[in-house]
């Protein structure tokens, strides 16, 4: 019925940059929150970024180094990260549904995520 689908990771060296996208199709809803959620091995996921539907409403677990956006005629959201360390090592996930949530299981639809790899 909903399809996410992340894309832009990849390897990248400690100290660079990447945007994350999340494509939407399907029974999409305008109003959804989105918000990212990482999951690094043997670890909980976490919501890194989140969104409101008009973008009034933002969290960040790091604002000096993530910056989320949405381009709701595109049904894209963004998510642009910079000074990357080895530690955001993880598969990042987009998420969404009708609370914007800094519990990644307060979403209700989940992407099939997308890998970050860092090096040191």
């Amino acid at each position: 019925q909903v399809q996410l689908v992340e894309s832009g990771g990849g390897l990248v060296q400690a100290g660079g940059s990447l945007r994350l996208s999340c494509a939407a199709s399907g029974r999409t809803d305008i109003s959804w929150n989105v918000g990212w959620v990482r999951q690094a091995p043997g670890k909980e996921r976490e919501v890194v970024a989140a969104i409101s539907w008009d973008a009034a409403v933002q969290y960040y677990a790091d604002s000096g180094r993530l910056a989320i956006s949405r381009e709701n005629a595109k049904n894209t959201v963004y998510l642009d990260m910079n000074s990357l360390n080895p530690e955001d090592t993880a598969v990042y996930y987009c998420a969404a549904g009708p609370v914007l949530s800094r519990n990644p299981y307060q979403y209700n639809y989940w992407g099939q995520g997308t890998q970050v790899t860092v090096s040191s």
